[in-house]
């Protein structure tokens, strides 16, 4: 890995590696692909080829097969139907007759052949013995002639000749790639029954001859057909042909070598080619292993007179004679591929040489002239090409360049003194202006305060003296009034009860204006509360004003977290900004949403929010000033919002809103979980702001 990531950090930064790559890019990438694809066409090419081959073999062997046994029928036939015969038949010469059929045994190597009467039996025989049954024995005895393949069990070889059940008896070998078997001995026998019905003059059957070759170790049969479909000079040097016939998946029949001078008999074929010839009744054209080797290889399946698959014809030959000139012919085309990619690296580098010695005098200079050695020079060039006029021209250029650079370094060390002066200056202009700004700011807000709270407490003092006594004189005469007149008063007595009531309404504004500019003087006990269950115990003291206007209320009460407050004066604070946000609602579809969550780790953050007729932008800023109200003339004092925004402040909380005209209003109480003094008030409402801003978008 660090070798290939060497090369890949050199050819990143290397003019000649980049070249080479350009260069040998092609060589290196379209010849090996090529030699490739020639390597996989030349092997399935050669094994097309092989395949064709092998299955021209297996047909010509299917042909030999069959002229095989119709030659053993027309042997019948010829007999069946000779003079000689026929005479001996129609006298009844029992010698001549045997005489006769012996003769043809011997001759074309039947391995039995007989007469059966009507019954199916020997006719002539030492002792009464009867034919083997099947379809085309009746079919014979039916007058038709055939000849085909039947399996012979033990029984049945006994019954024709004891000497065949000898013959058949295989020991199974235990084969590599075979289909496990628990079977240990073959002895049934593959026979090419050929059968020919002898007729009288009236067309009746009178006899059968009854013929069969059993194929089992019956090598002069495949010998026969190997030597007629791998001649002289049909394979390549050091391969042989091979015939085989199967009974099942076993070899009975074969000139397959199982070592020097002895054949595979008793071997059994591949599973593979068995679930595929046996089992599916295809073709097998393929490479096989055979015994213990593989072998170019093509099966087809031998079917009995019933149409049942009963055993297996191979014709192949030995796969490594072309395997091995097939290596050997990809061995010498990818030398010499090797050699062409060699021969042609070798010049395409020999040529970029005049391409590579100018470029990399450039680089050095330019690494030197980076390493601040700015007397370095190409110097002399021989190349006379475009890159040579670049090495001049470069050189020429980095001259010019040092003239240029010693001018604007002497410019520049004259700008940068000034430069240092003027960032002094403004430096030192900015923080003052930065401390005056700050000074201004916090001035400015202590005076307004100052100023509310001064302007409110004189107010105070004064209405609480010049009101506060007449009220109570006031107070103190009707009650005086009232019980002088008795029931006199009663044509009045709304007049003098409204009387009291504005009284008793003067009276609460007074007290209001007091808690406003002297907070710390009504102060209640704190404890620790619940806001949630605050808010629900609140909902119930503004019950009353469903009866004055529709509207429905919802709760999302999410906080989790006590805060120490007095809960009387938080209702209060409820009170107040639920009755503004009823009485802002319009006529009908009036919705209310109460919101309760945690604000992060310093306390809880309480919304109220309607969808009434919302505040313009201009009137924000004054919704917490004292006397200033929405509503209108007679139905508020402008005074509950500012009496709640200082109650909140005075636990180290505050009160924030944001409208959209027309739409919402939305006022946020941000209550800390322990009352404290906030000395840096704009740091604070810079932060409730910000989590306000969040919050109102978790909100919508």
């Amino acid at each position: 890995m660090k070798f290939f990531s060497s090369i890949i950090d050199k050819v990143r930064s290397t003019i000649r590696y980049k070249l080479l790559v350009l260069v040998l890019f092609p060589i290196l990438l379209i010849m090996p692909i090529a030699l490739a694809l020639a390597i996989i066409w030349g092997t399935n090419f050669t094994y097309e080829q092989l395949y064709i081959k092998v299955n021209t073999d297996l047909s010509v062997s299917h042909d030999i097969f069959l002229r095989i046994r119709n030659e053993y029928k027309n042997e019948l036939e010829l007999l069946g139907e000779s003079f000689v015969f026929r005479t001996a038949l129609e006298t009844e010469n029992k010698t001549r007759i045997n005489a006769l059929i012996e003769k043809l045994r011997i001759k074309s190597n039947f391995s039995y052949l007989v007469l059966l009467d009507k019954a199916g039996q020997f006719r002539i025989a030492d002792q009464t013995r009867d034919a083997r049954s099947s379809s085309a024995l009746l079919n014979a005895f039916g007058g038709r002639e055939s000849v085909g393949i039947e399996i012979f069990n033990a029984s049945d070889l006994t019954n024709v000749s004891a000497e065949l059940l000898s013959q058949v008896e295989i020991n199974l070998i235990e084969t590599p790639r075979a289909r496990p078997s628990t079977r240990t001995l073959e002895n049934r026998g593959m026979m090419i029954r050929a059968l020919y019905p002898l007729k009288n003059t009236q067309g009746e059957v009178i006899a059968v001859l009854d013929s069969g070759v059993l194929l089992n170790d019956n090598f002069q049969f495949v010998d026969t057909i190997r030597d007629l479909v791998y001649g002289p000079g049909s394979l390549a040097e050091g391969s042989i042909g091979t015939v085989t016939v199967f009974l099942d998946d076993v070899r009975i029949n074969t000139n397959v070598p199982l070592g020097i001078g002895d054949r595979a008999l008793g071997t059994r074929v591949s599973d593979e080619v068995r679930t595929q010839v046996l089992d599916l009744g295809n073709i097998w054209i393929a490479r096989a292993f055979v015994v213990n080797d593989w072998y170019i290889s093509s099966y087809e399946p031998i079917v009995d007179v019933d149409g049942k698959r009963v055993g297996m014809l191979y014709a192949g030959y030995l796969e490594y004679p072309y395997r091995f000139a097939l290596w050997q012919a990809l061995t010498v085309l990818i030398l010499l591929f090797l050699g062409l990619m060699w021969l042609s690296a070798a010049v395409s580098i020999r040529g970029a040489k005049s391409i590579f010695k100018p470029l990399e005098s450039m680089s050095g200079v330019v690494h030197a002239t980076s390493l601040g050695k700015v007397a370095v020079r190409i110097g002399s060039i021989e190349s006379r090409d475009e890159l040579g006029e670049l090495a001049r021209g470069f050189d020429n250029m980095l001259n010019l360049l040092q003239q240029r650079s010693d001018e604007i370094q002497q410019w520049g060390d004259q700008l940068e003194h000034k430069v240092d002066e003027r960032t002094a200056e403004l430096l030192q202009k900015n923080e003052d202006l930065q401390r005056t700004i700050i000074a201004l700011r916090q001035t400015r807000q202590q005076l307004v305060v100052a100023e509310k709270l001064a302007a409110l407490g004189e107010l105070t003092a004064g209405v609480a003296h010049e009101i506060n006594n007449p009220t109570q004189v006031m107070l103190g005469n009707l009650d005086v009034l009232v019980a002088q007149m008795g029931d006199a008063i009663d044509p009045v007595r709304d007049e003098v009860d409204l009387v009291i009531k504005q009284v008793y309404r003067i009276q609460g504004i007074v007290n209001s204006l007091l808690q406003y500019a002297r907070p710390d003087e009504y102060a209640g006990y704190l404890s620790d509360v619940d806001v949630n269950t605050a808010i629900e115990e609140t909902l119930q003291l503004i019950h009353h004003l469903h009866i004055s206007s529709e509207f429905d209320i919802q709760l999302r009460l999410e906080a989790t977290v006590a805060i120490q407050i007095n809960p009387q004066e938080l209702q209060q604070v409820l009170v107040n900004l639920l009755a503004n946000a009823v009485h802002a609602l319009p006529a009908t579809g009036g919705h209310i949403t109460v919101r309760s969550k945690d604000w992060a780790n310093k306390g809880v953050c309480i919304s109220v929010r309607d969808n009434g007729h919302g505040i313009d932008a201009k009137e924000l800023g004054r919704v917490f000033n004292p006397f200033y109200s929405t509503k209108g003339q007679g139905e508020g004092t402008g005074l509950g919002l500012s009496v709640s925004y200082g109650l909140i402040r005075r636990y180290g909380g505050t009160i924030t809103v944001k409208s959209t005209p027309f739409t919402t209003t939305e006022f946020f109480i941000w209550l800390l979980k322990e009352p404290e003094w906030i000395e840096d008030e704009e740091t604070i409402i810079e932060q409730l702001h910000a989590i306000e801003h969040e919050e109102s978008e978790n909100v919508a």
